[in-house]
């Protein structure tokens, strides 16, 4: 599968297995068994989406070792604090039973975001995650958390598909050598 570099040296598949509204445990966990031995290497969950053990179990039990998979979870908004994020971190290290997680996003831009990202931050120093970023974020909301930390987002998720393109802001992301990481490309529904 081909990667992206990000700009810490991470190498990020280009195309990964979403696991929005796959609530059912069961079907969670054959949907990434699935994923994994169709080839996919990058499994996307979040704490908002309650499937994170299923998740954890799909990929324990794909025959596929862990460190060949790239693992993305999310921070949903009520954990967007700075002690927000160390705690609910580690409910989703538990509940997907792993030692790290490859990229750790802020779901949405709420709450306090500078906090979480100073926790995120500190969980990067400590290698618990590999890669940190957000999801969602406007361009001057990226841009103030980038010239105000120490770290740069690594990648900002966001919609893109044929029908909402944003391809002024994907250049303003690449410029900033942020990786924009595409969700929903063929659009919902």
């Amino acid at each position: 599968m081909n990667t992206i570099s990000l700009t810490n040296g991470v190498e990020i598949p280009i195309l990964g297995f979403g696991t929005f509204q796959i609530t059912d445990p069961t079907e969670a966990e054959n949907s990434v068994i699935s994923a994994i031995q169709a080839g996919y290497r990058h499994i996307d969950t979040a704490q908002s989406y309650m499937n994170e053990e299923a998740v954890g179990r799909g990929i324990k039990n794909s025959g596929v070792p862990r460190k060949e998979i790239f693992v993305t979870t999310k921070i949903w908004v009520e954990n967007t604090t700075y002690n927000g994020v160390l705690t609910s971190f580690e409910d989703s290290l538990n509940r997907l039973n792993m030692d790290y997680v490859d990229l750790l996003l802020l779901h949405q831009p709420y709450n306090d975001t500078f906090g979480a990202w100073r926790a995120m931050e500190k969980l990067l120093e400590q290698g618990k995650v590999r890669a940190i970023g957000v999801s969602n974020f406007s361009a001057d909301q990226i841009i103030n958390l980038s010239t105000f930390n120490e770290v740069s987002p690594h990648v900002n998720q966001i919609e893109i598909n044929p029908f909402h393109q944003q391809s002024e802001y994907i250049n303003l992301l690449k410029d900033e050598s942020i990786v924009p990481e595409v969700w929903a490309p063929f659009a919902e529904g």
